[in-house]
Order: C-alpha cells, then structure tokens, then sequence
C-alpha cells in the first residue's frame, strides 16, 4: 500500500487526537504545556542506537492462529518447506450407520478456504475473487496423510503442569507415525489433487446431474483447497469403527489422531513453487454416503458426516541454504554480534528466522548508576518528548523484486511485552485489522509509483521514551526487540527450541512473526552507511530555557 498525503494528513490528525486522550499518565513529562514562550522546540537525532542481527532457530509452533504451507524459494532467504498436523473433530459426536456393512460412500473431500476478497460476478454468475497471503504462483506436491501420532494437551514431563509444545524442526516425529501404511489419502487420479497441487483463484462449484442429465451447480464455494480423500479408508476408519471410538471427541481424537499435510517440490517445479497462509479451523471434511433410512424403514437415502479441523495442530518448517541466501546465512552466522556499532544490514526473516536486537542511549559509563549516560543527560536537562520514532530504511538492492512483509513490530526484549505506545494507541479498522495501531506505525510504506517497492518502517516510540523518563525503575530498560509480524494484533509469545543465552538472554520471540514467512533486508546502524540510510533514533522534544 502507498501512503499518499491524505493518508498522512488523517495519521496526523489521529496522533494529536491519541496523544491529548491516551497519554494522561505521562502528561507531568510534557504533553500540556508545550507553546509557552520559554520553551524551545528541538531536534534531536544524535543519540546512540545500536541494531545488530540474531539468529532464531526451530521455533514453537503449535495452534499457531494462522499457519503456512507450501513451498516457498525466496531470492535472498533460501527456501522453506511448510507441512502442517492437525487433529479433527466430530461436528456431531457418536454418529450412527443403520447397516454399516451396506453403506456405501459416495464422496469424501476435505476443504479448506484461503484468504480471499470478492471481486465481481461474471454474466454466468460465477465469482471473481482475488487471493491475498498466496506466494508464488507454481504447483508443489501436496501428500495428505493419516497422522498416527498424538497430540497431546499437557506435557507428561511437567506432571501436565504445563502446555504441551510442539517445534518447527520435529517433522521426522510425524514422518515415523505416519498411518494407513503410509499411503496418501489425496490419491485420486487427477495430478493437480497431489503432485501437482495449486491454489488456485477460481471458486468451487459443487455440482450434479438431474434427471434430465444436465449439469446442476448444487453449492458455490469461494476458493480453496478442494481434495478429494480415499472413501475406502474412510470407509474402514469411520463407518466400520470398533464401538465407543465415535462417542465423544475425546474418544475419536485418540483413535483417528489426526491429518499430515506434507509439502515437496513439484517434479515440474523443483525451484519454485508456492506457498499460503490458511486458517485450517474454517476448513472441513465431508463424508457423503449410502445408508438406510432408519431401523424400520430399509430405503436408502444419501447422508453426510461433517468433520472440523480442530485440536491442537503443529506447523513444520524445513529451511534450504541457497546459492543466493549466501549474505543471510553469513549474517547469521556470526556468534558475536557487533553490539557496540551494530551491523550493517539487518536480517529479519519470519517462521524459525532471524530479528534484530536494538540497544538505545548508549552505556552507563560515568556514575555506574546503570542508567545509560545519555539517557541520565536528557532527564538531567529537563527534556519534553514530543515524538520519537525510529525509521528503518529498506536495502532496496538486497530485496530483489520479492515480497515484502506488510508490517514490522518492535517490542520490549526484556519483558517480552508491546512497548507503552502500542498499548496506548487505540486506532482500529474495521475493514482491515493490518491497519490496526497505524499511528504507533511499523507499516510498509512504498514508492509513490505503480507498483513501487517498500522504501521504510516507522515506529512511534515516543510514550515508550517519556516512560523511561518518568519512571526510575524503567530506566535501565532500553534493549528491544524487532521483527516481522503477520498480525499487529497478536502479542503473545512462542518458545525457541534452544533458548540464546550468550548474549541476549532471548527464549522467546513473538508468535505473529512465527506465522509469517516473508523476510525484509534493513540497513542498520553501522557507521558504515551512509547518512540518510542509517538507522537513527530521532526525537521532537522541548525544554526550559
């Protein structure tokens, strides 16, 4: 998206609105008393900022609220292979079959919608739709397999104290449990069920011939993952299920444990394939069968059982080293970040990626208070933040022509929590909740052409600021984190595989960039880049004479 002088003008209007209605605990700092004559407006952006990479690793990944699959070859992070487990669930428990050895089953697919907006209606009366969260736009191979491993709720191991945890690196854990003999369920004929899967942007049209032989379209679907399964598994595993296997969820999660969705190249697109973000708990399993009427009447009408995809569920993810990933994985493999000029370029890549750290005001030097030296000047010298905000400009020439994440998001390292400006800015939008919290900022802004590429990221950090000013106990406070994000909204955390405690002490990291697959290339804070691209702290501010 563009942000052109309209948008700019309303985010202004908005932050004046924000900063008078939702900064009262901070306004002793210098909110309301701005514009007398013996204050002076300033700039200032010579404070230090320090911004260096750190490498992530295997991340948790189960119930993650959005997850990947596919295969994705990004120009500048390498490629990555995204599966996904899921446990299913009765809609109705306890189903019961009149005469199971008669049943005959019609059909059984599963669906799963994909993120998509209504266009417009042809004169045929079918959908147009556009795809949104679909990267790539070639086949992969898609296997869907019984999943012979369960999930469980509570991890044995704590005394089922604690939530059980799933990690992006464990795929082999349901490649050695997979059911039905290993076979796929998606085995039907057609090569674009299976070995050549595609999201495609079509609608489904659900149809059957009346009894004039014409083509009736009985259910319109928006796009989505449409797969035909094996009825005679089905067959086996639902309607001849030994007793009490049906009765309740608890009973037939334990029994039928689950679906391995395994992702690999395509034989025709060994390098490039594609890969989608989905919610896999609007999808369902339809199973359309034969069967008598009731215990008292033998004629056969056609039924169907509904199943949900819900449960616990585990996203996998299987990173590849390429030719062209050579300067990111060169970035990452320093084990001694530059922590006191930063690095040149800073890395931020999504799922089991990469972040950066960023260190502000410098070191305590002078009266060990473990307050930063800086920082104890600006408090000493009676400083009124206005505003604060940090840019990161985008190293254009690295992104290539690749997709760009939509939002960044910087949050308080040391607690793990949104730093105080996220908390306080209560802007929404209803139409689109990506352009939630715009004022505290972090949203890709491009080139104002057709088509332009990704130029910067601002974030407001200015109640953060006042905070460390305000509050003694906050002061030595001033190390955060920055990554990408796939929901503005999600702010809770998943655990890192191997928790990094050499430097930074990080074992956790936000869940909403684990949901992300997309990376960005930002220049740092090196004094090696040049000035109008370097990452700098700048701060609006006034003080008495």
């Amino acid at each position: 998206m563009k942000f052109n002088s309209f948008f700019k003008a309303s985010v202004l209007v908005v932050t004046g609105f924000l900063l008078i209605s939702c900064d009262k605990d901070f306004n002793e700092v210098g909110t309301n008393i701005i514009g007398e004559d013996h204050y002076d407006f300033k700039i200032d952006s010579t404070k230090s900022v320090v911004a260096y990479n750190q490498a992530l690793g295997a991340v948790q990944s189960n119930n993650l609220p959005t997850n990947a699959l596919g295969y994705y070859n990004h120009p500048l992070f390498g490629k990555t292979k995204a599966s996904f487990v899921t446990q299913i669930e009765l809609i109705a428990a306890n189903p019961t079959f009149i005469k199971p050895a008669e049943v005959v089953i019609d059909s059984v697919y599963l669906y799963i919608p994909y993120f998509s907006k209504y266009k417009s209606t042809t004169t045929a009366g079918d959908k147009i739709y556009e795809l949104d969260s679909i990267y790539g736009n070639n086949t992969i191979k898609l296997d869907v397999f019984e999943s012979g491993y369960y999930l469980r709720d509570f991890d044995a191991s704590t005394g089922l104290e604690e939530v059980q945890k799933y990690y992006s690196n464990q795929k082999q854990l349901f490649d050695d449990n997979k059911g039905n003999g290993g076979l796929r369920l998606n085995d039907a004929s057609d090569e674009k069920q299976n070995d050549k899967f595609e999201f495609k942007t079509t609608e489904i049209k659900l149809q059957y011939l009346d009894e004039d032989a014409q083509t009736v379209v009985k259910e319109r679907l928006a796009p989505g993952m449409f797969l035909e399964l094996n009825e005679f598994f089905f067959t086996n595993k639902i309607v001849n299920a030994p007793a009490g296997k049906l009765l309740n969820n608890n009973a037939f999660r334990d029994y039928f444990r689950g679906l391995y969705f395994e992702v690999n190249n395509s034989s025709t697109s060994v390098d490039q394939g594609s890969l989608a973000l989905l919610n896999f708990k609007n999808g369902k399993i339809v199973m359309v069968y034969q069967d008598e009427t009731s215990a008292t009447n033998t004629e056969r009408i056609r039924k169907s059982i509904e199943f949900k995809l819900n449960g616990n569920s585990v996203n996998l993810f299987e990173p590849e080293n390429t030719a062209t990933s050579t300067n990111y994985t060169t970035a990452l493999s320093n084990n001694t970040p530059d922590t006191a000029t930063g690095d040149e370029k800073l890395y931020l890549k999504g799922q089991n990626g990469s972040m950066a750290v960023i260190e502000l005001f410098g070191e305590d030097g002078s009266d060990e208070n473990l307050i930063p030296d800086e920082l104890d000047a600006i408090i000493d010298d009676g400083w009124l933040i206005n505003e604060a905000s940090l840019t990161f400009y985008i190293e254009k020439n690295a992104m290539f022509t690749s997709n760009e994440p939509y939002r960044i998001y910087l949050y308080d390292m040391e607690n793990n929590v949104p730093i105080l400006d996220y908390t306080t800015d209560r802007s929404t939008n209803a139409a689109d909740h990506k352009l939630d919290k715009v004022i505290h900022g972090g949203l890709l802004e491009k080139e104002d052409i057709d088509n332009g590429r990704g130029t910067q990221y601002k974030i407001r950090l200015t109640n953060y600021l006042r905070s460390l000013i305000a509050d003694e106990n906050r002061r030595d406070n001033v190390k955060l984190g920055l990554v990408v994000t796939e929901s503005i909204t999600a702010t809770t955390n998943a655990k890192l595989a191997n928790p990094i405690t050499t430097y930074n002490d990080i074992d956790l990291t936000p869940i909403a960039s684990v949901m992300n697959p997309l990376g960005t290339v930002l220049y740092g804070s090196s004094s090696t880049i040049p000035d109008g691209k370097r990452l700098k702290l700048k701060i609006y501010y006034t003080k008495p004479d």
